[in-house]
């Protein structure tokens, strides 16, 4: 295992060169050019959606997304714990108050059979919304995030929020190219948010984006993510904006990244099934896998261990020999600047904070490199 394998590093092997140069060439490099068009096109036809609004980040999008739905200040949104911090970041954004729900084992997704439990004991319906019992609070919004690529049981989520007057927003930035009962991530709500990090499956280097089949939705984002400006000429702005949009010189690399994305689900979905491969059998280890009715974009491998002791014993170990795992992310529960708010226990998501990482995903990533690392985690 001679030099560095990295967690999860892009690959540029098409036109990306070629769509930057041109924006260099003819000087439209800001947010306003031809790329930054084709790339939202090419967004909302993978998501599945009629509208597509490309922002700076992923954050930006969801923040985005959940002021065009209507979350406002006091309000509660139901989030994963076990999530990256900016699902929990952009209710916050607004006032809002993030309640953290528990993970399910199969999918490290929001757990649905909990949250309905949690949803029919502790809250009122009253005109059409969800109220808290004991805060009086708006439940205004649900944000499930499909971990690592594997997509949560979204549809039975949607089902329950549209009863309960919830706007579904689905935080996909990590599953692009990710399907869940034949419908892409990001299409079973009101919108979805995508991510075009450095790390994810496809990048613009940043990037984010709204998806959704609301042509009022994408108007709101789009308008409060261009400052909000409603004259050009006399620089009028009719409510308090942000400066989110997409540089059109991002968005020519995302394009040529699209152009790529099958090739890249083709070599993930590989590597997927090496590691599966290799660590079948393996005592007290599992490798995290599509749920039934999915197909997952296998963004980043996760190894499961039954026991915590084990599990830390091992990422050291490969850290030791150059490999690039990680932790996952602490819960959200667990963060300093966020009370523990749950709906309903959170012990699922400790069991896989403590017991669950990542393991190297790079699409490039080949099977002497996937072979070395499995046969590392067997001997922990």
């Amino acid at each position: 295992m001679k030099g560095r394998i990295a967690l999860h590093e892009p690959v540029f092997a098409g036109n990306e060169w070629k769509y930057v140069k041109q924006c260099l060439d003819t000087g439209w490099v800001s947010s306003a050019g031809a790329f930054v068009v084709r790339f939202e096109a090419l967004a909302a036809e993978r998501a599945g959606t009629r509208h597509a609004v490309a922002c700076s980040t992923g954050t930006a999008a969801l923040h985005l997304a959940l002021i065009a739905a209507g979350v406002e200040a006091d309000d509660e949104v139901l989030v994963p714990s076990l999530t990256f911090i900016a699902t929990a970041n952009a209710p916050a954004y607004l006032g809002a108050h993030p309640r953290f729900v528990d993970a399910e084992e199969a999918t490290f997704g929001m757990d649905p059979d909990k949250l309905e439990r949690w949803l029919e004991a502790e809250t009122v319906m009253r005109k059409g919304r969800a109220w808290t019992k004991k805060t009086g609070r708006r439940v205004s919004a649900c944000v499930p995030m499909h971990a690592f690529g594997h997509p949560a049981r979204v549809d039975r989520l949607a089902s329950m929020c549209r009863r309960r007057g919830i706007a579904l927003i689905e935080d996909a930035a990590e599953a692009l190219g990710t399907s869940y009962k034949g419908k892409p991530a990001g299409s079973f709500g009101l919108a979805g948010t995508l991510s075009y990090n450095g790390n994810k499956t496809i990048t613009c280097g940043g990037g984010g984006m709204v998806v959704t089949n609301s042509a009022t939705l994408a108007r709101v984002a789009r308008h409060l993510s261009t400052q909000a400006k409603k004259n050009s000429k006399t620089y009028l702005h009719d409510a308090v904006g942000y400066n989110y949009r997409l540089p059109n010189l991002n968005a020519a690399v995302g394009c040529a990244q699209y152009e790529q994305l099958d090739g890249f689900l083709r070599s993930k979905r590989a590597i997927a099934g090496r590691y599966r491969d290799a660590l079948g059998g393996a005592a007290g280890l599992r490798l995290l896998w599509e749920p039934a009715g999915a197909r997952s974009n296998f963004w980043l491998n996760t190894v499961v261990f039954d026991e915590p002791a084990r599990a830390r014993r091992a990422l050291r170990a490969l850290n030791a020999a150059g490999v690039e795992a990680r932790p996952i992310w602490t819960p959200c529960h667990r963060q300093p600047m966020f009370a523990k708010l749950s709906a309903g226990t959170l012990e699922v998501t400790d069991r896989l904070w403590r017991t669950a990482f990542n393991l190297p995903s790079s699409s490039n990533l080949g099977p002497r490199e996937t072979s070395a690392v499995s046969a590392r985690l067997k001997k922990a």
